[in-house]
C-alpha cells in the first residue's frame, strides 16, 4: 500500500478548525465536519451528524405496517429497492407469507437495476468531487435508462414503494423484460468505455491510489460493509453470506481488493455494475409466469409477538430491519441498521494526518447518502 501524505513530525502548534459542510457540495448531503487544521493538514476530525434527522424509527411505532411501508425509501434514496425489500421480507418472514416465484425474479431484477443506478451516481458524484465533471453526465444518461424502466413499472424514478407483503403491486410487460435486455446489452460495452475514459485515467489513478487506506480491522472495528468493507480485501456480502430472495440461484462473484485505498473501493463499485448486469441477465432468462402475490395474504397485518430481523446487501451495504412486534397493528420497535452510519463512523479516525484533498477523495470513496445516516 502507498503512504499517502501524512501529517510532518515537525508540526506547528498552531492550528485553526475549519468547518466541511453542512453545506451539500462539500459532503454529498447536510453534513458537518468539523477538522482541526495545521496548514493543509487534518489533526483531527469531528463528524457532526443530525442536521435531517427524521425520526423514522420512532415514526415506525406510530403507524401500521402498511403504513409504514414507503418511510423505508426515504433513507437512502439512491437504493430503496433493497430497503424497501428488507422491510417486506421481516413482515414475510414474521407471518411465514410465501412469496410467489414471478415476484421474486422480478424483486432481484428490480433491485439490481436500482444497484446499477445508485452505483452510477455515485461513480459520477466521485469523480466530480475530485475535479472531473464529465463522467457526471454519462452516469446520469444511462441512468434515465434505468430510471424510465422502473417508473414503467413502478410508478416513480427515486423513492419507489413497488414491493408488497407477499409479492407486488403491479406485474412487469413484455416492454419491460425487452428494455432491460436492451439496456443490459447497451451497458456492456459502456462499461469498456467509462475504463478507457475515467479508471485508466493517470490524474484519478494519482488522486486514490494509496489515499485513504482502510484496514480489514478497522471496518470490523466500526462495522463498516458493502463496498467499503470489499474494498479492504473482505469478500462479504449479504446475497452470499446470509442469502435472502432467490439470490443462491443466480451465478455471480463478489468483488474485493486487498489494497484498501480508495481506488480498490471505486474498483469495487465499477466491477459491481458488471456483476449486477450478469444477474439481471440470468433473472430475466429464467422469469417464470405465474402470479404476483401470494394467495393468502392478510387484509390486516398483526405480527405474531417476538423480535423479527432481515437483511438485504443493499447499494452501500448490509441494511438490517429489527422489528419487535406485541400483537397490535403497528410495531412495538423499529430497529434500522443502516451502512453509511457505519462508514461514516470510520471517517474520523482514517483521515486524521491527511491532506484536506485527500480526505475529501476518501469520504467521496465512502459513497455517503446522508439520509441514511440521518434516519
Amino acid at each position: 500500500m502507498i503512504a499517502p501524505n501524512y501529517l510532518p513530525t515537525g508540526a506547528s502548534n498552531e492550528t485553526f478548525t475549519l468547518n466541511l459542510g453542512p453545506q451539500h457540495p462539500a459532503t454529498h448531503g447536510v453534513l458537518r465536519a468539523k477538522l482541526e487544521m495545521d496548514g493543509e493538514y487534518i489533526r483531527k476530525c469531528e463528524i457532526v451528524p443530525g442536521y435531517i434527522h427524521r425520526m423514522h424509527e420512532k415514526m415506525g411505532e406510530n403507524r401500521t405496517w402498511v403504513q409504514y411501508l414507503p418511510n423505508t425509501s426515504r433513507m437512502d434514496y439512491l437504493a430503496a429497492m433493497a430497503y424497501t425489500h428488507a422491510y417486506v421480507g421481516v413482515v414475510e418472514r414474521a407471518l411465514k407469507i410465501e412469496v410467489p416465484e414471478r415476484a421474486e425474479y422480478i424483486r432481484v431484477i428490480t433491485s439490481e437495476l436500482n444497484r446499477i443506478s445508485s452505483h452510477l451516481v455515485g461513480w459520477g458524484a466521485f469523480v466530480m468531487d475530485l475535479g472531473g465533471f464529465t463522467p457526471i453526465l454519462y452516469a446520469f444518461d444511462d441512468r434515465e435508462k434505468i430510471l424510465d424502466l422502473l417508473e414503467a413499472v413502478t410508478g416513480a424514478r427515486l423513492t419507489y414503494c413497488y414491493y408488497r407483503f407477499g409479492g407486488l403491486c403491479n406485474d412487469v410487460d413484455q416492454a419491460f423484460v425487452d428494455g432491460t435486455k436492451a439496456f443490459v446489452k447497451h451497458m456492456r460495452p459502456r462499461m469498456k468505455f467509462y475504463k478507457n475514459l475515467v479508471t485508466d485515467n493517470i490524474i484519478l489513478r494519482k488522486r486514490l491510489e494509496g489515499i485513504g487506506p482502510i484496514s480489514a480491522e478497522m471496518c470490523r472495528k466500526y462495522g463498516a460493509c458493502g463496498p467499503v468493507l470489499r474494498g479492504s480485501g473482505v469478500a462479504y456480502d449479504v446475497r452470499k453470506a446470509e442469502p435472502y430472495s432467490i439470490y443462491n440461484r443466480f451465478d455471480f462473484d463478489i468483488p474485493h481488493y486487498p489494497e484498501g485505498d480508495s481506488m480498490a473501493r471505486y474498483l469495487v463499485r465499477m466491477d459491481e455494475i458488471e456483476q449486477s448486469l450478469r444477474i439481471i441477465e440470468q433473472a430475466i432468462e429464467k422469469l417464470p409466469e405465474g402470479p404476483i402475490m401470494a394467495a393468502k395474504v392478510p387484509k390486516v397485518f398483526r405480527l405474531p409477538v417476538g423480535d423479527y430481523c432481515y437483511a438485504t446487501e443493499a447499494g452501500r451495504g448490509r441494511f438490517l430491519v429489527r422489528v419487535t412486534s406485541d400483537g397490535k397493528d403497528n410495531p412495538y420497535r423499529v430497529r434500522l441498521r443502516t451502512p453509511c452510519f457505519c462508514n461514516l463512523s470510520l471517517f474520523e479516525e482514517a483521515c486524521e494526518g491527511m491532506l484536506l484533498a485527500d480526505a475529501l477523495a476518501l469520504m467521496g470513496s465512502l459513497d455517503l447518502v446522508i439520509p441514511d445516516i440521518d434516519r
